[in-house]
């Protein structure tokens, strides 16, 4: 199965990169990036994978949780501290819900 990169995603790829590209290379590396996917797809379908366990987790990293328990908080009047705007003990804001 041969992988097509078109100028369109030549486009998106050189606006990624930031780079002005004129039609003539828009047309020359939409193939050549065609034939650099290929080549490396028909490489690593000679890869024997048969032997391989699945991965799931390349960085050995196990959740580490702690007991949820309570801890002092802030009190209200210092949370409220810093606030622009206050009512009856809360934050004010604008109301992003009609």
């Amino acid at each position: 199965m041969k992988e097509k990169i078109n100028r369109e995603d030549v486009e998106k790829i050189a606006k990624l990169a930031n780079l002005d590209l004129s039609e003539g290379e828009k047309k020359l590396f939409a193939a050549q990036l065609s034939e650099v996917i290929d080549y490396n797809i028909s490489l690593l379908k000679k890869v024997d994978t048969g032997s391989v366990a699945p991965v799931t987790n390349i960085t050995g990293l196990e959740n580490v949780l702690r007991k949820d328990e309570a801890a002092p908080a802030l009190e209200q009047k210092d949370a409220l501290a810093n606030a622009k705007e206050t009512h009856n003990g809360f934050f004010k804001v604008k109301a992003v819900l009609e």
